[in-house]
């Protein structure tokens, strides 16, 4: 008789902490400034893509940066 492979993920408690740690910095302002966060949202809303995406390739080189400062 033969056996279905199974597959457990195994999550290193690192990445969890991790993904904690953005998911409260993520809701800070919204929670402390709720207008605050919508002003922002909608300024978001009204900026060009072109614009949009040099402001996240500036954010993923920064935290491509960190993270592998954080390995040496």
């Amino acid at each position: 008789m033969r056996y279905g492979f199974r597959r457990v993920i195994v999550v290193d408690e690192r990445w969890l902490q991790v993904l904690g740690l953005v998911l409260i910095i993520e809701a800070l302002l919204p929670f402390i400034s709720p207008r605050s966060y919508r002003q922002a949202v909608q300024q978001i809303a009204n900026t060009p893509d072109k614009a949009l995406r040099a402001i996240a390739l500036v954010i993923l080189v920064v935290g491509a940066v960190l993270v592998m400062l954080s390995h040496r």
